[in-house]
């Protein structure tokens, strides 16, 4: 098992959708920043490649406050899928290399974050 710490709130849901009706190049860009962020955070926190891909990603989301609803905290996990192959952590983010998802939320005043436990694929399975 891996661990990424992603430091802050991540882009929602209605955060994104809303850039999305001003203008799709800054709702874009947006996604692009929280990707490469996610990248960064490979980097930094040096994860390794998992070739045979997650069995499951476990997500605890800390945010400041209640305000956020889980399922627009979740769509953050696009750009982690995104950031960690862009990273090299996966090949893909396909559903053959991504497994189960479970999300936790919680509220973290001082100290909003993004905790993603990655639990490596032991074998591939015989449907592959």
């Amino acid at each position: 098992m891996q661990t990424l710490i992603i430091t802050g709130e991540m882009v929602d849901l209605n955060t994104y959708v809303n850039a999305e009706r001003g203008n799709r190049y800054h709702a874009a860009a947006m996604k692009k920043a929280e990707t490469e962020r996610v990248y960064w955070a490979c980097k930094e926190q040096h994860l390794t490649p998992m070739p045979e891909g997650i069995s499951l990603i476990q997500c605890d989301w800390y945010t400041k406050d209640l305000r956020k609803d889980g399922d627009g905290l979740s769509f953050g996990l696009k750009a982690i899928y995104d950031g960690l192959v862009l990273a090299g952590v996966l090949p893909n983010d396909s559903r053959r290399y991504t497994g189960s998802i479970h999300h936790t939320f919680a509220v973290d005043k001082e100290r909003p974050r993004v905790v993603i436990a990655l639990h490596e694929c032991l074998l591939q399975s015989a449907a592959s």
